[in-house]
Formats: C-alpha cells, sequence, structure tokens
C-alpha cells in the first residue's frame, strides 16, 4: 500500500513554542487513524498539516504523493476532504443543507451564479442520505442542531471524491443520542473498503468508531505511541497520553477508558 501521507521529523515553531516536535508518522491507503491528545497537544495542528493549510517548519509532510512547497496547493486540496468547526464557521447559515453540501463541487463556500449538474445533486442527495440528512434538505445550515450540522459537514467534506478524508472532532458538543447516532455512522463509512483513507481528531476513546484501525497518541507536541489500535490503545500509553491513571476496556467493536479510583 502506497503512502497517503507522510510526515518526516516534522516540526512547528511558532513564537519560539513547537506545536508538533520532531514528528514522523505515515498513513497507508485504506486505512482509518484516530488522532488522540489532551488540549494543545498538536492534534489540530497535524489535521492542518495533513490538510495542507499549514506548512512545517522543518521536516517534510507528502500528501498524496506530492511534497508541501513542491506542489501547488490549489490543485491539491480537492482531493482532500475536511469537516471541522472552521469549515462550519465559514458557511452561509442562510443555505439550504443541499446548497451546504453542493457548493462542495465547485470548491467553494457560497452559492453564486454557478449552474449544477444533475450527477452533483445525485451525488450530493447521496451523501446526505448515508448520513441520515435527506428529511433537512431544504433546512437552512444555521437552524441546525449540532449533530445535524456534523452530518452535514462530513457530507459536504465527500462530495468531491476526496482520497483523504480529515475529521475534526466530529462529536464534539454533541449530547449522547447524537453522539452515538454519528459514531454509528462514521463506523459504517469506515468499514466501506470503497471510502477514502480517513484520519479523526478526538479527546475521548469513546467516540471511535468500529472500522477504525490504527491510532496516534500526542502530548505537548511530541507522538507517544502510533500503530494499530489493537496494540497502541493501551492503558499504559493513554495514561501517558493524559497525565493521570487510566484504564482502557475494550467491549465488542468500542472502546473506552475511566481514571482509577483514588485513594
Amino acid at each position: 500500500m502506497s503512502d497517503v501521507l507522510e510526515l518526516v521529523d516534522v516540526s512547528v515553531v511558532r513564537d519560539g513554542r513547537a506545536l508538533v516536535d520532531d514528528v514522523s508518522w505515515s498513513v497507508k491507503e485504506g486505512e482509518r487513524w484516530v488522532i488522540l491528545g489532551p488540549n494543545g497537544a498538536g492534534k489540530t495542528t497535524l489535521l492542518n498539516l495533513a490538510s495542507s493549510y499549514l506548512f512545517p517548519t522543518t521536516g517534510k509532510v507528502q500528501i498524496l504523493g506530492d511534497r508541501l512547497g513542491g506542489v501547488d496547493v490549489f490543485e491539491l486540496r480537492p482531493r482532500i476532504g475536511m469537516a471541522g468547526i472552521a469549515m462550519a464557521d465559514k458557511l452561509p447559515k442562510r443555505q439550504t443543507v443541499l446548497q451546504t453540501v453542493l457548493t462542495a463541487a465547485y470548491g467553494m463556500t457560497a452559492t453564486w451564479h454557478e449552474d449544477y449538474d444533475e450527477v452533483d445533486e445525485q451525488r450530493a442527495r447521496a451523501f446526505l442520505d448515508r448520513l441520515g440528512m435527506t428529511e433537512y434538505l431544504d433546512r437552512r445550515f444555521g437552524t441546525l442542531s449540532e449533530g445535524e450540522r456534523k452530518r452535514t459537514l462530513i457530507a459536504r467534506a465527500m462530495m468531491t471524491d476526496p482520497e483523504l478524508l480529515l475529521l475534526d472532532e466530529p462529536a464534539a458538543g454533541l449530547d449522547l443520542g447524537g453522539r452515538e447516532d454519528l459514531v454509528r455512522r462514521l463506523g459504517r463509512l469506515a468499514r466501506d473498503p470503497y471510502a477514502p483513507s480517513m484520519i479523526m481528531v478526538t479527546h475521548h476513546v469513546e467516540e471511535i468508531a468500529p472500522g477504525f484501525t490504527h491510532v496516534l497518541m500526542i502530548r505537548q507536541g511530541k507522538v507517544l505511541a502510533a500503530g494499530p489500535m489493537e496494540t497502541e490503545l493501551t492503558s499504559r500509553n493513554l495514561s501517558l497520553c493524559f497525565g493521570l491513571p487510566l484504564v482502557v476496556e475494550r467491549n465488542g467493536e468500542r472502546w473506552s477508558a475511566q481514571g482509577l479510583p483514588l485513594g
């Protein structure tokens, strides 16, 4: 399998502080990765590197076979789908759900005077249906609940048929029902052999959907563990990552973690 993403000795320094520090990491075609770590660990920095919206201070980043700094990022970015709060803030709240997804076909955030092909609308409807949003097609994006908004953003990220899909805390802010519904749908997508390689950032192991294959744990900009979920998502690694004693348990295809009782 070829590398979809490769970081070699990568550091990103801002105001004298390393947001990520000497990170080497690769994602191969078909893999589904979770990035775990506390606030400020460098998770979003890694995702911004993977999306080509951030360049390393030192080291090499290669995305979909092209090296950052030696490729036109405007040609590269349509091959990468990204869903997260940063994208949600750029989208007009007055647009309908269907329009919000359709505009991704042109790499735009808002409708202008473009004409969409019937195949574009069919694709948008199909992705929204897959994420349980068919009954919301004519709803305005700004009126959606947090869970509905997250599902719309994932459908939008899929519109360009990306080779790499990046998900920045997709379950953040959801209630228990919303989280479980999203995890179930992400699990269906992760198990689809035709789906793109995926990288998801989260703080919580309970949000890891079935079908995700690998985990990267990062703390204070440094990678603590990276590899298959079965060998790397351990109580020891998670405790080191979050800085307190934690116990990881697996129940079927789902994971959970809790702290050890005091005393």
